[in-house]
């Protein structure tokens, strides 16, 4: 990879806009059925939360990991960002009206969930060996 592409591939701006286009798309997909502007608005709730949640996943699995020890810090920190992703997404789309709620906090739960489990484990592994070659 080129120095511009891996620089560009690092860019949290790269990041947030493609959590705003991807899922906010999803959004949009996900109440289709339903006359406009209901996806478009879903669309943009959607797509706005997806960025703000980039923003500030990656900090909070580092927040909350620090928080606990042992099993509970591999499986603490990933449910409570899953809980309150889940909270936060169904009270801003049922405010916005969102008719599809299910279907449309379905994949960016899911990815979200999915990337705070799976950078909590790292953090976990990173952590234990640190602790084992420490003792």
């Amino acid at each position: 990879m080129t120095l511009p592409v891996a620089r560009l591939m690092k860019s949290s701006v790269v990041h947030v806009a493609f959590a705003f286009l991807a899922m906010g798309s999803w959004a949009a997909f996900a109440n289709r059925a339903h006359a406009m502007p209901a996806p478009l608005y879903a669309g943009l709730i959607q797509g706005a939360l997806s960025a703000v949640i980039t923003l500030l996943l990656k900090r909070g699995i580092e927040d909350l990991a620090r928080r606990f020890s042992g099993l509970t810090a591999l499986l603490a920190p990933p449910a409570i960002a899953g809980l309150v992703s889940a909270g936060v997404l169904t009270a801003i789309h049922t405010i916005g009206g969102t008719p599809e709620i299910g279907r449309t906090i379905a994949v960016p739960l899911t990815v979200a969930t999915s990337y705070a489990a799976l950078y909590n484990l790292s953090l976990w592994r990173s952590r234990k060996a640190m602790n084992h070659g420490a003792g």
